[in-house]
């Protein structure tokens, strides 16, 4: 893991989170997540640099110590300082907790060090005696000492033992007249209570770091002169044992491995170097080449170091933890030490390093049950491999050595494979075509070849290629026990494919994945750094359980996941394989098994929920849901009305009755809709429902309601629809529409009626006339209840049906019907698109294309009425000011001049018909559609791919026009296609154009790349940038597009080329010419200046194409589509 900042002064591990604290050189203190690559949190209240930085062992504190003299305690979980500690009068260097008292101890330039009691919050002691800045001060884990180094050229140990007698629980309270006595015969600084024990004098110049062994009596020391030193002591006395040499500047930090015979060191000469501590030889050395090292930090538990340098700070190991290990069968063969050990018992002892050098621990495990034969390959000396067989060792030179027979083995050697016999003798060569950093076994005579772009089979007696798939560089591989399918891991993904190495899936993490094994049932089980974890063939994943330090799976049994931890010990973890087997069993839709996981099982929560809703199996979920909402929803999801029905009727709102009827009256169920507005009290939806459906005699009783609840409106209604005239009359008269009730009985032939209401509201006498019609509604036929279902052969999952046995053979003939849902057969052959390897995918665009034959009902509301608010129909009727009113207010458009030939296209293609079957009506011709759309699409995406860039861009512009006069959810991701290839292209033809600006060359190539173009393309803009850059010495802008087209997954020999691009820009990292550009910040690009605009920076857009602009362009015609205005 590795950081970018200021200047890091300290670092400190926290015990058991996989936490790290960075104090800063700008006053900052930053938390990271080192497993995960997140900065969780900052701390920002010390003035000028922090240089102390530590975690408490046990408490939810930390301690920092800067430049402003003061010491500030912290609480990690509330976010902010608890207190802080004020005595010291210079500089702060270091600030440490005691490992079992409340205390804390800093070294300070003031040339003390105090220590605090941080419950009490008072300094409990001064200790003095340096007479220059004191660097570093340290308590022994376990003894009552403390260790300080100085400029003085000295390290003094400190005996506080005394100190501990005076603050022990317990301690009898202190008489005051005693204490001024031993004051008047001790010093002002509490010395009485802290003695120096042992003053060790042998550097030649000022101490920078000094630090006690964790278990054993030494002493470690660095300083200004180079060295590093070791020391040893006892009761009585301290000496110098032996001086570590070949640092050539300054080192500030040294410290002693916890676990093996290490020291490590680092220094203001770019280098962290490892020594042997028995015999002070240097074992390795790790150099950066701009960066000086500042400090050096060691986790209390794990293997894990922490150093912080001029740019930030790198937590690294120095060795493999992962165990080579192989399975055979039930049996388990892993190293462990010294040991090659079977099922626990030691079958072969391997190799160790000589005293004084440094062997490191094999790689990998290749076991033969034939001959009990091991192979061990190790990273030492730039690859070997041993070979154990009765009792004989054998050794060779090579990266990867497995076994690919009986009596054979291959070997990786360079560009070679080389097979060898049991006696290590070579009988066949093979050259490979194609560099490989690591081969792996594969069935029959054949192996994996594993590339930086991708992984090969390789038959090894016909030396051919039989099948290829692209991957990042695989570090490990998982064959399933039937070698039928293969589990390509990389650093963060993870590919599934067959054994013929068709990709069935990838899965992506965050994090690093450690190790996988594969289930007796098909599943994958994986580990990361912190999660066990599975997939499944199509790509699905979850979490199983936690785990606290990364694993090593071997095995799966069941609910037992067996593996190794990192000290090689076999660990069985109990997991619960119930969600992973119930999604399988979906997957491949056995009902049995679904069955009888929900009838056993206690598979509940969210997640198990939204899966089933997301893979669509609602009905599904209703039997793991008990609340009544949640069962609500998904009752209407599947259809199941009756389970809606008993929901709604617990849950009992008005909100859930609404939307239960009409989910209920769109599917024809008109009880049920009875029913909803009777609970809601919807009299008018009650009355109409009852007149769509013939049912007169509950229109009835609505109309006697409405008489009773005295709602005139009703009232009318209802006579109305029952066609009663005389109420209808008498319900205007009381309502006091006299005239209108006049009328009425006028027209319907009520004389009698209609002259006692004009005596009785004074009206003069009016003359209706003979032409009027009278309102008869119409009688029904029938009264109609629901509405006639179609009889299908699908059908609802239901848990108490009789299990039925899945016949494999059976629904290879038919359609695979599972619950609810229908999974169609596959398409033929024929079907599949051949020749350009197009991924239409990426658009996510599903056009069904009509037969001509066929009749394309219309979208609900189209019309070709004047009032439509369909630009395409006002055009076709001719009607182009509405047309252009519309466009307008509907997509901002504001400029025509361009979009009258489309105008005439439409209105002249409205003229024409399209031939149809007799029974069936003539449509008018579509000028524009979806389906045309996606071929001018492809038109764009050929004339790009071949460098021809004005045509595309004409291509681009027309389609980008004709969306506007396309109605379709997908047309929004055909328009951001066409708006970021006109941006690219334009950016492309002006650059094609520069002859004498080299920056703005270099510039424009960043910017295309930055267009979200389809993957062949944007390899295409990379590799421009890249070339572009280099040519133009702008080594850091290029090495940045070389890295970005790695990610891509290039071919083979672009791969290669990008890769040596790399390794010669990390060595210049700098650009000869100042652009205007900054990879690490998001960026949009100005479609009119061809600029970036930053996030965070003011911009405008175009209403229509939504380009973006700066400013000052607000107001002008957008440059991408020409239509509207920005």
């Amino acid at each position: 893991f590795e950081t970018k900042s200021s200047r890091v002064k300290g670092t400190a591990f926290h015990p058991k989170r996989p936490w790290i604290l960075a104090s800063l050189h700008n006053g900052s203190i930053q938390l990271w997540d080192y497993r995960m690559g997140t900065l969780l949190e900052r701390f920002d209240e010390h003035e000028g640099p922090v240089r102390g930085i530590s975690f408490h062992p046990t408490q939810e504190l930390f301690v920092s110590g800067g430049d402003d003299y003061k010491v500030k305690v912290w609480n990690y979980r509330t976010r902010r300082c608890i207190f802080t500690l004020q005595g010291h009068l210079d500089y702060v260097r270091t600030a440490y907790f005691h490992p079992e008292q409340p205390w804390i101890i800093t070294a300070s330039d003031d040339q003390t060090i105090r220590i605090w009691n941080w419950q009490s919050r008072q300094c409990i002691a001064v200790l003095t005696g340096h007479n220059h800045y004191v660097m570093c001060a340290q308590f022994h884990p376990t003894e009552d000492l403390v260790v300080s180094a100085c400029l003085d050229q000295t390290v003094r140990v400190w005996d506080i033992s005394g100190l501990r007698r005076k603050n022990a629980a317990g301690a009898p309270p202190v008489d005051p007249f005693s204490a001024q006595r031993a004051n008047a015969q001790g010093d002002f600084f509490n010395v009485t209570d802290v003695v120096v024990k042992f003053v060790l004098e042998g550097h030649t110049r000022g101490v920078n770091w000094a630090t006690f062994h964790p278990t054993m009596p030494l002493i470690l020391s660095c300083g200004d002169d180079r060295q590093v030193k070791i020391w040893r002591m006892n009761d009585s006395r301290a000496w110098e044992v032996d001086t570590c040499r070949g640092h050539y500047h300054n080192v500030n930090s040294a410290l002693f491995h916890p676990k093996r015979e290490f020291i490590l060191s680092d220094s203001e000469d770019k280098t962290i170097r490892i020594w042997d501590t028995t015999r002070r030889t240097l074992l390795q050395t790790f150099r950066r080449d701009q960066d000086r090292f500042w400090c050096l930090n060691a986790h209390p538990e794990l293997n894990l170091f922490a150093a912080g340098h001029d740019n930030g700070l790198i937590v690294f190991k120095l060795e493999r933890e992962r165990p080579a290990a192989a399975v055979y069968q039930k049996s388990l063969i892993y190293v462990k030490g010294s040991q090659v050990l079977y099922d626990s018992n030691p079958i072969a002892s391997i190799r160790t390093a000589p005293a004084g050098q440094y062997l490191p621990p094999p790689r990998t495990l290749s076991y033969n049950p034939t001959e009990q034969a091991v192979l061990l390959t190790s990273d030492n000396e730039g690859g070997t491999y041993e070979l154990y067989i009765g009792g004989k060792t054998h050794r060779g030179s090579g990266k990867c050595a497995i076994w690919v027979g009986r009596n054979r083995f291959a070997v990786l050697d360079n560009t070679d494979v080389v097979i060898k016999d049991l006696a290590n003798t070579t009988t066949k060569t093979i050259r490979l075509p194609v560099p490989v950093e690591a081969i792996f076994n594969a069935p029959g005579s054949q192996i994996l070849l594993a590339t930086a772009t991708s992984v090969q089979l390789f038959d090894v007696q016909t030396r051919q290629v039989v099948a290829e798939i692209n991957a990042a560089p695989v570090k490990y591989i998982a064959w399933s026990a039937d070698m039928s399918s293969v589990a390509l891991l990389c650093k963060h993904t993870i590919t599934l494919a067959t054994s013929q190495l068709e990709q069935m899936c990838q899965i992506h993490e965050t994090i690093r994945i450690k190790s996988a094994t594969w289930d007796a049932s098909g599943v994958l089980l994986y580990t990361t750094l912190n999660h066990i974890k599975f997939a499944l063939p199509n790509g699905d994943s979850g979490v199983i359980r936690t785990i606290d330090n990364p694993v090593y799976l071997v095995r799966v049994a069941g609910g037992e996941v067996h593996c190794l931890d990192r000290e090689a010990d076999v660990k069985v973890i109990k997991i619960d394989p119930t969600e992973y087997q119930f999604k399988l069993a979906l997957l491949q839709h056995n009902h049995d098994k679904v069955v009888a996981i929900i009838r056993n099982s206690n598979l509940v929560g969210q997640s198990i929920i939204a899966y089933l809703q997301k893979t669509g199996y609602p009905e599904i979920a209703l039997h793991f849901v008990r609340d009544d909402t949640a069962r609500f929803e998904l009752a209407l999801e599947c259809g199941d009305m009756d389970i809606a029905l008993e929901t709604a009727k617990a849950i009992d709102k008005p909100a859930y009755w609404h939307k239960f009827s009409q989910e209920a009256l769109s599917r024809g169920y008109i009880g049920m809709v009875e029913q909803a507005y009777q609970r809601t009290k919807a009299y008018d939806k009650l009355s109409f429902l009852y007149s769509i459906t013939g049912n007169l005699e509950k229109l009835g009783k609505m109309h006697k309601i409405a008489t009773m609840r005295n709602h005139m409106g009703s009232r009318l209604q209802t006579s109305l629809l029952l066609g009663d005239v005389e109420d209808r009359v008498q319900a205007l008269a009381d309502s006091g529409q006299s005239a209108l009730a006049y009328l009425t009985a006028k027209s319907h032939g009520l004389a009698d009626k209609a002259e006692a209401i004009r005596e009785a509201a004074g009206m003069d006498g009016a003359d209706t006339g003979e032409s009027h019609t009278l309102l008869v509604p119409t009688m029904p036929v029938t009264s109609l209840v629901d509405w006639p279902q179609l009889q299908t052969t699908k059908r609802t999952f239901k848990l108490d049906e009789p299990s039925e046995n899945y016949n494999v053979a059976e629904t290879l003939e038919t359609d695979e019907v599972f619950g609810d849902r229908t999974v169609a057969p596959a398409p033929a052959a024929a079907d599949i698109e051949t020749g350009w390897d197009i991924d239409d995918a990426e658009l996510q665009i599903d056009v069904e294309l009509q037969n001509d034959a066929e009749f394309m009902p219309p979208q609900p509301g189209s019309s070709g009425a004047p009032n439509s608010q369909n630009a395409v129909e006002q055009i076709a009727a001719g009607n182009f000011e509405r047309a252009i009113q519309l466009l307008n207010k509907q997509k901002g458009i504001s400029s025509f001049a361009t979009l009258k030939p489309m105008f005439m296209d439409i209105y002249t293609g409205s003229q024409s018909v399209l031939t149809a079957q007799s029974i069936l009506p003539n449509q008018s011709a579509q000028m524009y559609s979806m389906a045309s759309a996606l071929e001018k699409l492809q038109q764009g995406y050929d004339a790009t791919t071949n460098a021809q860039f004005a045509d595309a861009l004409h291509i681009f512009r027309q389609l980008l026009l004709s969306l506007i006069f396309i109605s379709d959810d997908d047309t929004d991701e055909v328009l951001a296609v066409c708006r970021e290839y006109i941006l690219g292209i334009s950016m492309e033809l002006e650059r094609a154009a520069i002859t004498d600006n080299p920056a703005r060359l270099v510039e424009l190539a960043a910017y295309f790349t930055h267009c979200q173009l389809r993957t062949d393309h944007e390899k295409l803009s990379l590799r421009l940038a890249m070339t572009t850059a280099y040519k133009h010495k702008c080594f850091k802008a290029a090495g940045e597009f070389a890295q970005r087209l790695l990610d891509l997954a290039p071919a083979p020999q672009i791969a290669d080329k990008a890769r040596k691009l790399i390794t010669i820009c990390d060595r210049q990292s700098r650009d000869s010419l100042e652009i205007n550009y900054d990879a690490q910040k998001p960026l949009v690009i100005c479609a009119a200046s061809h600029t970036p605009i930053y996030q965070g920076e003011a911009a405008a857009n175009c209403p229509y194409c939504q380009a973006s602009y700066k400013p000052e362009y607000r107001g002008n015609l957008c440059h991408i589509c020409t239509v509207a205005k920005i």
